[in-house]
């Protein structure tokens, strides 16, 4: 007879994934581990997480999107709102708290469940009303409630940490759970990276049917919506993982492109670069790809000189990638392989070395070469206690500065870019302009920006490329140029 936790699968049908709640049992028994190994960590402590709350639009009673606070999630699994977790340390012991809803959730949201259906669902040993909180907890005798509070070193904001009514009575610890748990998630299981492998097939097969149907005189949000589509109607995902960068021309060059300034309304001509850049999330775990390509199919001589010296950089890093190499070197070989190419190209002249102690790169690159990847797009875990942020241009925008380690998830997403006021800053600097042959560099005003990127695990040796697009000039007009695939149709029962 099958266990409960075998039993206990998320799953939304059709040729979705299945995911078992022992992933999450998997991650709460590596978080006591975790934490039974911090002398700091008192015997008898019990983790107190708080899941994420439902929220209204402003003022009004419309219901926002509900997507789970993401620490919850890696330890529970849990869908629902408005819920707690509690673990045992010593027994890891996993209980679960969800709200004891009025008889008239019946009428407006659907039937109300026992409290039973909760733990056959997520494979929890007990469940419990959030109304019972300190009840339940009084019962365990904790010697100290682990609470989490910590600094997202991406964002700069803090998480929020579990409260409820009489907390109070309870001997509380904030700060030792954070680092723990945190280097926890930075680290990959078997059943995560299964979840990680399946995000980027059907993002990529999403940005795929993107390139496919693009074509001069559509909208940007036409391509977004078709991504998204394709990732919900395809893949179950109806969360992507950060809003889409639809840019095309020189919108191509917004780093941060399609936010509600600019909604990716622009629309696309015969001749432009497109640059999207979009992850579909299933479940809470994220993808982040970035296709780059001619709208019309077929690169210009600038187009692909551009292209291919981001591709270069790419595949020199993903090469060099291996546990105990820094991601800060990562960032600083494609910022030379970008400068190579450009001298080559006659943009820029002189020695590569010299234009690296002026941060030269900086001016095409402003960015950081890529980031951590999990249930966030940007994942916890960049700059632990004692790695801090090289204040150097470029460098200081890096979203992680620690050594690469087996089973991490992460972007390498090197570009190239022509940003105006970035190209003009540095004609007007006496330390860069040299460099620039400026009467090149005018033609490729308003090109716009290239960028290539992929979501590699790390393995023993080197990486796993979890991405699966057309990535060579050649693979890309090829693909782009085939009339033969069918286009997608979202009631087709067309297996991927």
């Amino acid at each position: 007879m099958a266990s409960s936790k075998q039993k206990a699968v998320y799953w939304l049908g059709n040729d979705t994934l299945r995911v078992s709640a022992a992933l999450f049992a998997e991650n709460r028994g590596r978080l006591c581990r975790g934490l039974k190994a911090e002398k700091d960590v008192p015997a008898g402590s019990v983790v107190v997480l708080q899941g994420g709350e439902q929220k209204q639009r402003y003022c009004t009673d419309t219901d926002e999107l509900f997507r789970q606070e993401s620490f919850f999630h890696w330890t529970f699994g849990v869908t629902e709102a408005d819920c707690y977790g509690a673990i045992d340390v010593n027994s890891k012991k996993s209980i679960l708290f969800v709200p004891k809803l009025p008889e008239s959730y019946s009428t407006w949201m659907g039937e109300i469940y026992p409290r039973e259906h909760f733990k056959e669902k997520y494979a929890i040993d007990e469940v419990h009303y959030t109304t019972d909180i300190a009840d339940v907890l009084t019962k365990m005798k904790p010697s100290v409630l682990l609470t989490l509070r910590g600094v997202n070193t991406d964002s700069g904001s803090t998480c929020r940490e579990a409260s409820f009514e009489g907390i109070s009575q309870f001997q509380v610890n904030n700060s030792l759970l954070h680092p723990v748990i945190v280097e926890c998630r930075l680290l990959k299981t078997d059943m995560e990276l299964e979840v990680l492998r399946y995000t980027n097939r059907i993002s990529s097969e999403a940005h795929k049917e993107v390139m496919k149907r693009v074509k001069p005189g559509v909208k940007e949000y036409e391509m977004e919506s078709l991504f998204q589509h394709y990732c919900y109607a395809r893949g179950g995902m109806r969360h992507t993982s950060y809003t889409c960068i639809c840019g095309s021309g020189n919108n191509s060059s917004i780093l941060h492109y399609g936010h509600a300034g600019s909604p990716n309304d622009k629309t696309i001509q015969d001749g432009d670069m497109c640059l999207f850049d979009m992850g579909g999330e299933y479940y809470c775990y994220s993808s982040d790809i970035t296709c780059s390509f001619p709208v019309n199919g077929k690169f210009t001589a600038d187009q692909r000189a551009i292209y291919e010296a981001v591709l270069k950089s790419s595949r020199a890093v993903m090469a060099a990638i291996k546990p105990g190499v820094k991601w800060t070197d990562m960032h600083r070989l494609a910022d030379r392989v970008h400068l190579e190419e450009l001298l080559k190209m006659g943009i820029l002249r002189g020695s590569v070395e010299e234009m690296l102690k002026v941060h030269l790169g900086t001016v095409f690159m402003p960015h950081g070469l890529g980031h951590l990847l999990g249930i966030d797009v940007h994942d916890v875990g960049g700059y632990p206690e004692g790695i801090e942020r090289i204040d150097e241009p470029g460098l200081k925008s890096l979203r992680m500065g620690r050594v690469v380690q087996e089973r991490m998830v992460l972007t390498v997403e090197p570009g190239i870019y022509f940003i105006n006021h970035l190209l003009d800053k540095a004609l007007s600097s006496p330390a860069q302009c040299g460099f620039i042959n400026n009467s090149i560099l005018t033609r490729f005003r308003g090109f716009g920006g290239v960028r290539i990127e992929d979501d590699i695990a790390v393995t023993a040796d080197g990486v796993e490329l979890l991405t699966c697009v057309p990535r060579t000039v050649e693979e890309i007009e090829a693909f782009m140029a085939d009339e033969t695939s069918k286009p997608f149709s979202p009631i087709s029962s067309q297996k991927l």
